[in-house]
């Protein structure tokens, strides 16, 4: 939501606090910090993430909060994994499920105090927006003759903040139905507690299922909340200056805490040697890497590293291969009926670039065309395990007429071109199955990108531009609606 500057001096200030709040506050509020990529003192960027878990084995952590179809608030959490002492095996079970269940609710007391403080600074913000609409409804009409066309303009000004109020209400709603969440959690808790007691009166499978079950609603919302809409696109970072006009480069998104290795592909044929660089600062300062030797090359710069593993597009075919970093060996191969190859329904910028893999907070997804949809992009999510479709969806955008294209949230996003000027102008919704054309400007900095790829875990873009390494930060903006809850 982009909010015109006011002339008037109050207008201006009020703008000035929605503005820092909508950039700052609001992000924090449902879990969509923004990755922060600055150049720091000696040319290496700073980069803060927080979307994917940190260690699952050390500790509960929340990641967000919102509603589930019935009305009851969800919350994500990660859970360590327990490894308690007893002489009776299901004492034993039952204090690790009590455990659990105390700890998710030491998480969600500190997810309420967080949402409590924020929602003081919204309601705040929301009687300053109400009291500034009335001011100006009561000067235009003790002005109304004298000046109404000045004040007809502040009022067309004002009809544009008016969106932001149902925006409030729905986070003094969340803050509501967290406090039902915890309220849920105590209830499991004691009835934990009296089992504790009184072996045998409960059965454990039913109880243990309650535990899952509230797990699996805490952990449901963590792709709901950690997403949004793309908003901006932030100046390119260059990393580093290396190889070809052509190539790829990237993180593993589910890579364990403290792994930063940067995997690096030149060109996009006849090659089937993947650099393996230690971290991401070994990438920009030396040449020291480990040379892994692919089973077959590679097509396109559709490649991408997931979970311990390279998923690319043998060569001059349609067959997608999953190779193992652990075992140095192919785990899975599987043809993508219909798809296009060998320069069918490539990119605009041509170079066997028919088939584009790429991964966002949803999991694996592929890029491609058919026959059977006149050379419109097709987008299917994959497997990671055993590469099968799980669903496809059918856009009316051509192929070739798209410079690059990226996944955040379950929305393909696709550039105007490659090289010169170029912006963000094409976002498919596989979750609505629509589309909208739009206009986020995107600097194409050294002209010729052949690779764009999103890692959820940085919330970045990794590109490709012209032998030069490059990051973009990216903004995303979420608002819990009534009917995604």
């Amino acid at each position: 939501m982009s909010v015109p500057l006011l002339k008037i001096g109050v207008v201006l200030s009020t703008m000035a606090m929605i503005t820092n709040w909508m950039s700052q506050t609001l992000p924090s509020l449902v879990g969509l910090n923004t990755t922060k990529l600055t150049a720091a003192q000696g040319g290496y960027p700073d980069r803060s993430t927080g979307v994917l878990p940190a260690n699952p084995e050390e500790s509960w952590q929340v990641y967000s909060s919102a509603q589930d179809s019935e009305g009851r608030c969800v919350c994500t959490v990660v859970a360590p994994q327990q490894s308690m002492c007893s002489r009776d095996a299901r004492t034993k079970q039952l204090r690790q499920l009590l455990e659990k269940v105390q700890n998710m609710t030491q998480s969600i007391q500190v997810l309420d105090q967080r949402t409590q403080r924020d929602l003081q600074y919204v309601e705040k913000m929301e009687v300053q927006l109400r009291g500034l609409e009335t001011k100006f409804r009561q000067v235009e009409e003790n002005h109304k003759q004298n000046i109404a066309k000045q004040f007809k303009a502040i009022k067309a000004k004002m009809e544009e903040l008016r969106p932001l109020i149902p925006v409030l209400e729905e986070y003094k709603a969340d803050a509501k139905l967290v406090l039902q969440f915890k309220e849920e959690v105590q209830n499991l808790t004691s009835v934990l507690s009296e089992l504790q007691e009184e072996m045998g009166a409960y059965d454990y499978e039913e109880l243990h299922n309650r535990v899952s079950n509230l797990e699996e609603r805490l952990r449901a919302c963590m792709q709901k909340l950690a997403c949004g809409k793309l908003t901006g696109i932030s100046d390119p970072i260059t990393i580093k200056t290396s190889g070809s006009r052509f190539g790829s480069w990237m993180t593993d998104p589910l890579a364990p805490e403290g792994d930063t290795r940067v995997w690096y592909m030149d060109g996009y044929h006849n090659n089937r040697f993947v650099r393996e660089y230690k971290s991401m600062q070994d990438f920009m300062t030396s040449d020291n890497f480990t040379s892994h030797r692919l089973p077959h090359p590679w097509s396109g710069t559709g490649q991408v590293v997931y979970n311990g593993s390279i998923y690319f597009n043998k060569f001059q075919s349609h067959v997608i291969i999953k190779f193992d970093f652990r075992t140095s060996s192919i785990s899975k191969s599987r043809q993508l009926d219909y798809a296009g190859f060998n320069n069918a329904y490539h990119y605009a910028w041509g170079g066997h670039s028919d088939i584009d893999l790429m991964v966002d907070e949803g999991g694996l997804w592929a890029v491609y065309a058919t026959n059977q949809n006149a050379g419109n992009i097709v987008l299917s999510k994959l497997n990671p395990n055993t590469l099968q479709i799980i669903k496809s969806w059918t856009t009316n955008h051509p192929k070739r007429s798209a410079g690059e294209s990226f996944m955040i949230c379950g929305t393909l996003y696709v550039t105007n071109g490659y090289s010169g000027g170029t912006k963000v102008y094409y976002a498919y919704s596989t979750n609505s199955s629509t589309y909208e054309y739009i206009d986020i400007a995107f600097q194409n900095k050294y002209s010729h990108i052949s690779m764009l790829d999103y890692n959820p875990r940085d919330r970045a873009l990794y590109a490709w531009n012209n032998g030069h390494q490059v990051l973009y930060n990216v903004t995303l903006f979420h608002v819990i609606r009534s009917e995604e809850l």
